[in-house]
């Protein structure tokens, strides 16, 4: 089979059956599957749930899916581009999948918009990515993407995938990413993201520089403004937000 689509099957029983584990550490309700391919972490998700819900954009995929499974109702089968599909139309679920890369962080920030409903997920992805999703603050990964992340959701590394694991093997390193959404997330997280964004903008220049032009002197009083957004953690930037906020209304 030709292969399209930038895809690369992940074909390790092991890493499959973690993957699997670390998104259904115990029976679940509903799943949806992100790109299942030739149905190799299908086929370890279907004992673990009561619904499956995968969604595939290769129509060759989807034919193929469709007589390997044809036989357990489990499943459910969605010949769709998931950027364009509405992946809490089926219910709260679990989220899982070998991500694409070129598409992968538009699908991780999918699933963090989502709501309280949708607790966990876990995602196979580019090693790079992986280690900005779950970078500190202070170090050189640590960004937009790691404040997105670690304010809706705790991040975990299930476990690193060398190129040998794929058929055919990528140029690069994977890991898996687990998402585990926060009891508690701060009521205003988009304005919170909307800083940090501005806070990013220019990684080498410092608070004031980034973020004066949007929020005026009021910055010059604060005393992280001589700091990088790289330092600052989620904490720091919800307090920051938080501060800047009343502030405003108090001006």
């Amino acid at each position: 089979m030709p292969r399209k689509l930038g895809q690369h099957f992940l074909t390790s029983e092991a890493v499959l059956k973690r993957i699997a584990a670390a998104a259904c550490p115990e029976h679940t309700e509903r799943v949806v599957e992100i790109g299942p391919g030739r149905g190799a972490l299908t086929r370890h998700l279907l004992p673990h749930t009561n619904e499956l819900h995968a969604v595939e954009l290769d129509e060759v995929l989807v034919t193929r899916l469709r007589n390997q499974f044809h036989d357990n109702p489990k499943l459910y089968l969605h010949h769709a581009n998931v950027l364009e599909t509405d992946l809490a139309q089926w219910g709260p679920a679990v989220i899982t999948g070998n991500l694409p890369y070129y598409i992968t962080s538009p699908i991780v920030e999918r699933f963090l918009s989502l709501g309280p409903d949708f607790k966990r997920a876990v995602f196979l992805m580019q090693l790079e990515v992986a280690r900005r999703i779950t970078a500190k603050p202070g170090s050189r990964d640590y960004g937009y993407l790691s404040v997105f992340a670690q304010l809706v959701s705790e991040v975990d590394t299930v476990v690193t995938v060398p190129p040998g694991a794929f058929s055919p093997p990528p140029k690069v390193d994977s890991a898996a990413v687990l998402f585990r959404r926060r009891e508690v997330v701060p009521h205003l997280w988009r304005s919170v993201l909307k800083l940090a964004s501005h806070a990013f903008a220019h990684k080498r220049k410092n608070l004031r520089n980034n973020l004066r032009p949007f929020y005026g002197a009021i910055i010059d009083n604060l005393p992280e403004v001589n700091l990088r957004a790289e330092q600052l953690s989620v904490e720091q930037f919800i307090s920051l937000h938080d501060r800047l906020v009343s502030y405003t209304e108090t001006a």
